[in-house]
């Protein structure tokens, strides 16, 4: 028998406008428009006919964009919303910790909401005064369990509402994004319990940005995408494909953004400004590339990238030098050449060319970059200098901090316990 079997599963929220809102109940009587007032404008489908088994002693993770569904399914299967359509069923003591402070009581003592959670989680008097010490040791509030919880940070709101969880032995255990607001110490100490939670067969349905963790750590996972399932499967294969729907999207974003700022001017107004030379040799195009051939401007930080400029000049010009610039949003440069510090010495150039420059990796961190590309004299005299006139994103799972993610490795001494998550091959080539 599945720990959790979900069939047809559709929840539907109505939404209300500013315009049907009113502001006093007399008011509204007055004007007579109560009635109308408390009619929905529309109504969303959080979910959409939703049907997939969670099998006792699986990590089952839900992935998905903001608004797709995934909290409002943990609250179903958790009971604290009921479905619109469609059937639910779990089969165990259930423990969620779905949203910050949900089931705390903020003018009373964390000590006291350990016991009216524990008693609405099934728990007798006697059974929650064995497991208190471990709550808040595992919490670390011995120095504000005594105190209300309106006071605590919202760090502390999820030590205490993930070692309730936790600490309370159930058979399913539901975890959604309250992980992210965690301390950057206790968020591996929550992860080491989960998997000390699959180590013993328990079940998980678990809900994350973090896709590192999700593949590391779930054996099946679902994505949802505005209320429908768009795959379930293999960890790595689902991902995968989430990951490509969301760099279409943000390229198609990217190229809306773009399109809407030349309706409005900014970008030729833009070009007037950073572009200068006198266009001896003139840039005429330039296109980012993946190395396949095909115009993009999302990227991941194992793509590589072709820089392609199309110019055209009017006479025989011997002195020339063409360079490319890369910059990250706050401006700082990551990367910058030309053909003379490559080696290359300019002979003769006239007429209509093409000039390709490629990266076989990129290796940037999470971002909006800017290109500069430029042609001048080896005295830097420009002919045509395009400044920041280009952008692209590089989209990454990875979490990294400064400008560029380097091949690298890891290495520890025998004394050093710790366990490594099993890699892709992609994730292989970038250490």
């Amino acid at each position: 028998m599945p720990a959790i079997e979900i069939e047809n599963l559709s929840r539907i929220y109505r939404k209300y406008s500013e315009q049907h809102r009113f502001k006093t109940f007399k008011s509204a009587i007055l004007k007579g428009d109560l009635f109308k007032s408390l009619k929905s404008d529309e109504k969303v489908m959080a979910l959409d006919n939703i049907s997939f088994k969670v099998e006792k002693g699986t990590t089952f993770g839900v992935i998905g964009e903001n608004g797709s569904g995934k909290s409002t399914l943990l609250k179903v299967v958790s009971g604290i919303s009921k479905p619109t359509s469609g059937r639910v069923l779990v089969n165990g003591k259930v423990s969620a910790l779905i949203e910050l402070g949900a089931g705390f009581h903020p003018e009373i003592t964390g000590r006291e909401n350990i016991y009216i959670n524990g008693v609405m989680l099934g728990l007798s008097r006697e059974e929650i005064d064995k497991k208190f010490n471990d709550i808040v040791r595992f919490a670390e509030l011995e120095d504000f369990i005594d105190a209300p919880v309106k006071t605590y940070s919202s760090g502390m709101y999820m030590r205490l509402g993930f070692s309730i969880a936790i600490n309370v032995n159930p058979d399913v255990l539901l975890v959604d994004e309250v992980l992210a607001v965690g301390d950057a110490s206790f968020v591996p100490r929550c992860l080491e319990r989960i998997d000390e939670f699959r180590r013993r067969k328990k079940t998980i349905l678990f809900v994350s940005h973090d896709l590192i963790t999700v593949e590391k750590i779930c054996d099946r996972v679902a994505w949802l995408k505005n209320g429908k399932m768009k795959a379930l499967g293999d960890p790595k294969r689902v991902i995968d494909q989430y990951i490509q729907d969301v760099k279409s999207k943000k390229e198609k974003d990217f190229e809306k953004k773009q399109q809407e700022e030349e309706a409005q001017g900014d970008l030729d107004q833009e070009r007037r400004e950073n572009r200068w030379g006198n266009r001896e040799i003139e840039i005429e195009k330039v296109r980012l590339m993946d190395l396949s051939g095909r115009e993009k401007r999302v990227f991941t930080p194992s793509d590589g990238m072709v820089i392609e400029m199309d110019f055209h000049t009017k006479n025989p010009i011997k002195d020339f030098v063409f360079g490319i610039g890369m910059f990250n949003s706050q401006g700082v440069c990551c990367y910058g050449t030309n053909t003379v510090l490559e080696g290359f010495k300019s002979e003769s150039v006239q007429g209509r060319g093409k000039v390709s420059f490629l990266i076989k990796s990129l290796d940037l961190i999470n971002g909006t970059y800017y290109l500069d590309v430029a042609a001048h004299r080896q005295d830097g005299f420009p002919y045509d200098y395009h400044r920041n006139l280009y952008s692209f994103m590089i989209s990454s799972k990875f979490i990294d901090s400064g400008i560029y993610r380097p091949q690298h490795s890891w290495k520890f001494s025998p004394g050093i316990k710790i366990t490594k998550k099993k890699q892709s091959e992609k994730e292989k080539q970038h250490g």
